[in-house]
């Protein structure tokens, strides 16, 4: 890994994943869709870790200041369930919260399954590094990243991050046009 590389954390945020109970499917499938999405080359920082809102927040700023990752995607921790914190450690970390992202998140989930509104999906911006929040099942953290990632490369520019690249045919992202 080059010092120069563009990095990106992905956090599955699961009790049972960290135990080895259950495979890391979520983090996983969040890494396949950046993959597919993207024609930068990039280098996944990847970790499992419980649903400890200290862990989440320790392993957020690792990425972000030590890791030096443009993009961190968590997957999971974001309902309502007593165990769900990872919208509380993002915003502990986060100099700057992106409500949109969840509000969208929100409304494009809400057209498959009515339990939608139960999600505290959120993102925000610690330093150089946009942090978002997704569910942790992988067909909504899919669904979820097609409705916000064309803002994404984006933001990542306006907060002095690299210059993600990524491929029409998969996604179309939004950048306004150099004047």
């Amino acid at each position: 890994m080059s010092t120069d590389s563009i990095r990106i954390g992905v956090i599955n945020v699961s009790d049972r994943a960290s135990k080895g109970i259950y495979e890391d499917i979520p983090g996983k499938a969040a890494v396949a869709a950046l993959r597919e999405y993207l024609i930068s080359e990039f280098d996944p920082v990847y970790a499992v870790i419980p649903d400890e809102a200290d862990q989440i927040a320790a392993a957020l700023r690792s990425m972000s200041d030590e890791q030096g990752c443009c993009l961190i995607i968590t997957t999971g921790g974001t309902g309502p369930a007593p165990r769900d914190v990872t919208p509380e450690a993002t915003e502990e970390v986060c100099q700057k919260m992106m409500p949109g992202f969840g509000e969208l998140m929100r409304s494009v989930s809400l057209q498959y399954v009515p339990t939608a509104i139960l999600s505290r999906q959120t993102a925000g911006i610690r330093g150089s590094t946009l942090i978002i929040n997704l569910p942790g099942k992988p067909k909504a953290i899919r669904e979820c990243l097609d409705a916000v990632f064309p803002a994404v490369p984006y933001c990542i520019d306006l907060i002095g991050g690299p210059y993600l690249e990524h491929d029409p045919a998969k996604i179309k992202v939004f950048r306004p046009k150099p004047k």
